[in-house]
């Protein structure tokens, strides 16, 4: 049976720094990219899905941190904590913008919730063995998650179709900031899994469980977001068509190319430094609006 290599000795000047950034969203448009609600809202789904999402994969890693016993990964970690919550929060402040423009998230956001804190929480009464498989099993989750957000953060730090299409400075701002930090931190879930556990079949199982739970959620959360648009009034519906040609202009990520990147993951071999560039997210980041505030505080 493959077995996942060891993490290669990448990143020992690995420094994750949680960046405290502001964004101001008081002129923020409903359709931030003008003239593409389809686009827009396909991306909006961020906001639905990650301030729950990423609160919950600190959860899961403040549980597995006793299990650590390397101290370079255990900082790692902590660094991941650190820029996670500071995700979660900066998403949460655009669904509350949204909602002062008439576009109530909060019953999709309450799906999400039941998810993550419901299903995939953790269960009362386990002992303790069964309380690290649980915990190791949920690492597993995120590894596989964080590969799609990898995926995304280096999509939005290359897609000039946006600027060309003159999507809202901030919300770009925020898009590429939050790309390059998942692109920086890309290799954290998935080396703390193989510290846990260097076995193949829970990062196969991780994935096959975590890649259609996110579309099914993408695609709803889509739907969702243009049913309740109060602007449009449920007269748009998204289709794969549409993803396909958005995606072709560069204002949506090309499908097959995340499929093709899903498959990477199950390669034996397969490391996260094999996707995306950390000069260029750390690039990216030197230069950000936000985070060089943030840096100036």
């Amino acid at each position: 049976m493959p077995r996942s290599t060891p993490a290669p000795a990448v990143h020992d000047d690995l420094v994750l720094d949680p960046r405290d950034v502001q964004f101001d969203w008081s002129a923020l448009p409903l359709h931030w990219i003008p003239d593409e609600p389809v686009a827009t809202h396909v991306i909006n789904v961020l906001h639905l899905l990650l301030p729950e999402g990423e609160r919950w994969f600190v959860e899961v890693f403040k549980q597995a941190l006793p299990m650590i016993t390397d101290d370079r990964l255990r900082e790692e970690v902590l660094g991941f904590i650190g820029q996670e919550a500071i995700h979660a929060e900066a998403h949460q402040e655009v669904l509350d913008h949204l909602l002062g423009q008439g576009l109530d998230p909060r019953p999709y956001v309450r799906q999400v919730s039941w998810l993550f804190r419901r299903v995939l929480g953790e269960r009362p009464g386990l002992t303790a063995a069964q309380r690290r498989e649980s915990v190791i099993e949920r690492v597993a989750f995120v590894a596989a998650i964080e590969h799609f957000t990898a995926f995304l953060g280096n999509w939005a730090l290359n897609s000039p179709g946006l600027d060309r299409a003159q999507a809202d400075p901030t919300m770009l701002d925020l898009l590429r900031w939050h790309g390059a930090e998942e692109v920086e931190h890309r290799s954290v879930a998935f080396d703390l899994l193989v510290h846990l556990d260097p076995g193949y079949l829970r990062r196969v199982r991780g994935m096959l469980v975590s890649g259609p739970m996110l579309v099914h959620l993408w695609v709803r959360g889509a739907r969702f977001m243009l049913a309740a648009d109060p602007v449009l009034d449920g007269r748009i519906r998204p289709t794969w068509r549409d993803a396909h040609l958005n995606a072709r202009r560069g204002l949506l990520p090309d499908l097959r190319l995340l499929a093709r990147s899903a498959v990477r993951y199950f390669r034996p071999g397969y490391h996260p430094t094999q996707e995306g560039s950390s000069s260029q997210a750390l690039g990216y980041l030197a230069t950000s609006p936000a985070a060089r505030a943030a840096a100036a505080r």
